[in-house]
């Protein structure tokens, strides 16, 4: 039996469902996290079916969690999306379920919980969803409200299919979704819409933005950077790709830091593979679009060194 098979028997199976996510949640956390919530809510009207997490950080627009008590996870199954290791479940309580799910499009580093359904080749978790409902389209129904956060995921994780991930076989779910009544042009909008001090910190980025001559960049952003222009680490998100607009970048990284003094790192390449080094850094994600953490500026240097010398030997290759 495939394993989508025995997702959905376990799903049959269970009368309450908790679904999770990583914890800063982008679109396509929360879009494959409710997406799925809102299909299953459609095709199985008298289960339980609840999403949960933490806050969701400028997306309300998407959707928002339930508050639920601990009590309601005995006997529930618990699905986890988007989400490649442990750690980075937001809320906990995921382990006072019965059964474990993890459906994934991360490299499967850590393969936690009784069923894992892990597709590299997506373009995001929230494809693999809407792969989901077409597999056992005879007997899952999608509406709306799904369809628009599936959307969601999907335009988010692929920059708007503009990254590598983007297949053809991306560009047809994506329109299948759009067959289904929400407003696309609204949540284009919504997705690509900054505020004033998001397009200030984006011009602190061109302005400071440090490139070596094989293409390595860096952007540093303090807390006192962040405080004179308004901004919080969340609304960093909106200024990661910046640096690969522009031509001479191959790989870069965005330091980000915290209130507790460490820096947030988010990593992103057009060529050379940077989840292997995110790894060394408390971090990982995608070959080329990582996340990872320095805990001091002494690291920050270390790590930046580190993409230096990829970026040198992806030129020495070509």
């Amino acid at each position: 039996m495939r394993v989508e098979e025995k997702i959905l028997q376990a799903i049959k199976n269970y009368d309450t469902i908790m679904i999770h996510r990583h914890k800063r949640p982008d679109p396509d956390a929360l879009g494959s996290q409710v997406g799925l919530a809102e299909l299953l809510r459609n095709n199985f009207p008298n289960k339980k079916i609840y999403q949960v997490g933490g806050p969701v950080e400028g997306l309300e627009y998407l959707a928002q969690m339930d508050e639920i008590p601990d009590e309601w996870y005995q006997g529930a199954l618990v699905i986890i999306t988007d989400t490649a290791n442990t750690p980075r479940i937001s809320d906990e309580r995921y382990l006072l379920g019965e059964k474990l799910i993890k459906i994934d499009h991360h490299p499967n580093d850590e393969p936690y919980g009784d069923l894992v359904w892990v597709n590299t080749k997506a373009s995001s978790c929230s494809e693999m969803i809407a792969d989901f409902w077409q597999i056992f389209s005879n007997e899952l129904e999608m509406n709306g409200e799904a369809a628009r956060l599936l959307y969601a995921g999907i335009v988010g994780d692929t920059g708007r299919f503009l990254y590598p991930a983007t297949s053809a076989h991306t560009l047809k779910i994506a329109a299948d979704l759009r067959e289904y009544p929400f407003d696309a042009t609204k949540l284009n909008r919504q997705l690509e819409q900054i505020s004033l001090n998001v397009a200030q910190l984006s011009g602190f980025v061109y302005e400071n933005l440090k490139v070596d001559a094989n293409g390595a960049g860096q952007v540093i952003l303090t807390q006192a950077v962040l405080q004179e222009i308004g901004v919080s680490d969340v609304d960093t998100s909106a200024i990661v790709s910046l640096p690969g607009m522009i031509e001479d970048v191959l790989a870069w990284a965005i330091f980000v830091e915290q209130p507790e003094g460490y820096y947030r790192v988010r990593m992103r390449s057009k060529g050379p593979v940077i989840n292997e080094l995110a790894k060394k850094y408390h971090g990982g994600g995608h070959p080329l679009a990582s996340g990872a953490n320095a805990k001091n500026m002494e690291e920050v240097q270390t790590l930046y060194q580190a993409i230096q010398d990829i970026c040198k030997a992806h030129r020495l290759k070509k």
